[in-house]
């Protein structure tokens, strides 16, 4: 999509449950092979987000998490979704999901310029039974189309948890598609649905956000629940911030923040410079 201390949850039980918590369940292991890629979140882009306990009624309602051993740190990566209502439409506090909404962020790393557009689009897909709605990432180097994903999310009902289902990737070398590293699909080569956003994500929460060994296990931790902060968009109060892992890319640590009603207002180097529409393409 466009590193930690943790704690054990409690089982998940879906929608139909008030307050549970997944069963947390260690890291699943693996090492990068040749072709594989961190992904880094909703954002596809790899720039510079990892929970023991899951919040919101799908993924778990909330409780805080209790002790781990010393030195381990682990990562809810269960989720039992058989009493989910899915909707490729809607949204939570922290997440958009509703077709022609557009965030958009630049920023630079070194010398290179970074150009980010996350649209929702009105298109939708099926995978296994559920309809996911398509959300198109396209990021630029230097004004140069660099990657462009088309990512796969539904919501959970009644809950409002957001899933992610897995994302198309065209990685883009002088002017052509030159590879689809990091594509990954839900019900295939045993990649299954990550918990992207949960509806009321709790202070040291811990869960992947994508399943998929050894080409996509992004997993984050919200390591804070009142940060400020400045961007070209605006400045904004009481926000979300989460630390993205991988275990397949030891010390890469990646952090995100997110803004209530907005959605993801900082990606690594690249804060939000509009939101909104997206603008109407030409015919």
């Amino acid at each position: 999509m466009t590193a930690p201390t943790r704690t054990e949850g409690r089982p998940y039980r879906g929608p139909s449950g008030a307050m549970p918590v997944p069963e947390i369940q260690a890291p699943v292991p693996g090492d990068a092979p040749a072709g594989s890629r961190s992904r880094c979140g909703f954002r596809v882009l790899r720039i510079l987000l990892a929970v023991s306990v899951v919040s919101g009624a799908v993924a778990g309602a909330a409780s805080a998490p209790p002790a781990a051993s010393k030195g381990s740190k682990r990562w809810t990566e269960e989720f039992h979704t058989s009493a989910c209502a899915w909707s490729s439409i809607g949204s939570n506090d922290f997440f958009i999901l509703e077709p022609g909404h557009q965030d958009v962020y630049d920023g630079h790393e070194g010398k290179k310029s970074i150009h980010l557009e996350i649209t929702v689009l009105n298109e939708t897909r099926k995978i296994g039974d559920v309809e996911t709605r398509i959300v198109e990432e396209r990021e630029t180097h230097n004004g140069t189309l660099s990657e462009v994903s088309r990512n796969f999310f539904a919501i959970c009902g009644p809950t409002n948890d957001v899933f992610y289902f897995g994302e198309d990737v065209d990685i883009y070398e002088k002017g052509k598609v030159a590879n689809h590293e990091g594509s990954w699909t839900a019900g295939q080569a045993g990649a299954r649905p990550g918990l992207f956003m949960p509806s009321r994500p709790l202070l040291g929460a811990r869960f992947y956000q994508e399943i998929a060994p050894r080409v996509a296990m992004d997993r984050v931790e919200v390591i804070r629940e009142a940060e400020t902060l400045n961007t070209p968009a605006g400045q904004f109060h009481e926000c979300l911030k989460t630390e993205q892992t991988t275990p397949l890319e030891p010390g890469v640590t990646d952090y995100k923040v997110y803004a209530r009603g907005i959605g993801m207002i900082q990606d690594g180097v690249l804060p939000l410079t509009k939101h909104g529409s997206a603008p109407a393409k030409n015919p």
